[in-house]
């Protein structure tokens, strides 16, 4: 299956990532490209956009790209690292990427930008289970 069509499959059922108003751009195998933008009710109460927000679109970022290559993959660790606020309606560009890879586990990192400038940094591990798509 291409990933493409992997990641469209994988959509039908993303109720979260299809609220959050995710839209993909670009998937290859190991890589995907989404925007999103940011919407009055992803902002804390600061008017900023919720650290879970930008988590959440890198996190779908990570499953799309890491189900991209064909084998049913599952996020086992995470991090983020936020650098730059971000306020409504401003548009979040994410760009998630392979790595490194083994036969059981996947590495990959996701640059989140906003006006080409980086607002935060988001490493994941995923696990390669023995499942195709």
């Amino acid at each position: 299956m291409s990933p493409n069509k992997i990641v469209a499959q994988m959509l039908q059922n993303d109720f979260f990532s299809k609220w959050l108003g995710i839209k993909v751009i670009k998937v290859t195998a190991g890589y995907c490209k989404l925007k999103c933008k940011v919407k009055k009710d992803t902002l804390n109460g600061f008017g900023i956009a919720h650290g879970g927000f930008t988590y959440s679109i890198a996190d779908s970022a990570l499953a799309f790209a890491s189900n991209s290559n064909g084998i049913k993959s599952l996020s086992v660790e995470t991090s983020i690292s936020h650098v730059k606020k971000i306020k409504e309606n401003d548009l979040v560009i994410v760009e998630a990427k392979l790595l490194n890879e083994n036969s059981k586990f996947g590495y990959y990192e996701a640059k989140l930008t906003c006006k080409k400038e980086i607002i935060a940094l988001f490493k994941g591990t995923v696990f390669k289970t023995e499942n195709k798509w």
